[in-house]
């Protein structure tokens, strides 16, 4: 007959019995948690200059207006980013819009005289696919009198507008002195300001959005 276990023995087989019980009920309880939910992308206003009739010609190169010889003006960038919800879910199927002024800060619209150059589009919309990515080509902003070089954005999704906003350029001194860039608090302004970096191709700025959905 075999001799009892020493209750010495006993004590650290039953703790490391019940620390393996306990592990993946904690474990389990870690991989649970929600995911945070993220800041949306504030909204500002649409301003006085959105296309009365949008060009005939919408697509995402705005340095190309049709038949009409590219366009010379400005520094050509690409604006880029994603279009998510609050949870972090790409929007497949949501449409992403950008107009801007030309480089002597003229809108394609008849409040402002409709002097832009013919050959700047001034205007753009793309649909987002799967993995909720966006791609422009265009040129850098402009300031213009009493604005700030800026970029006007609007997210739709069906029927259902769900956003419109501003993009600015980091840096540009005059941010400082834009009444609608001021009116942000740091975060926000933070979210709609973002560097327009160098690339082979011209400049980058990669503007991530997130929308209620």
């Amino acid at each position: 007959m075999l001799p009892p276990t020493p209750k010495s023995t006993l004590l650290p087989r039953r703790t490391a019995a019940a620390a393996l019980v306990i592990m993946p009920a904690l474990w389990l309880g870690v991989r649970a948690q929600p995911a945070p939910v993220r800041r949306a992308t504030p909204s500002q206003t649409e301003g006085p200059f959105y296309p009365v009739a949008l060009p005939a010609d919408s697509d995402a190169d705005l340095l190309r207006n049709g038949s009409r010889t590219p366009y010379g003006g400005g520094q050509a960038s690409w604006v880029e980013g994603t279009v998510h919800d609050l949870d972090g879910k790409a929007l497949a199927g949501a449409q992403v819009e950008i107009w801007q002024c030309d480089e002597q800060g003229h809108y394609h619209h008849p409040g402002d005289g409709n002097r832009a150059d013919a050959g700047f589009q001034g205007f753009g919309r793309v649909t987002v696919g799967a993995d909720g990515r966006y791609r422009f080509r265009t040129i850098r902003p402009v300031p213009y009198t009493g604005r700030t070089p800026h970029i006007h954005v609007k997210v739709r999704l069906d029927r259902r507008e769900l956003l419109t906003t501003q993009l600015y350029v980091e840096g540009d001194p005059g941010n400082a002195r834009d009444g609608l860039w001021r009116r942000l608090d740091d975060i926000d302004r933070a979210a709609v300001t973002v560097p327009f970096e160098r690339a082979n191709d011209g400049l980058r700025a990669r503007f991530p959005i997130v929308v209620p959905a």
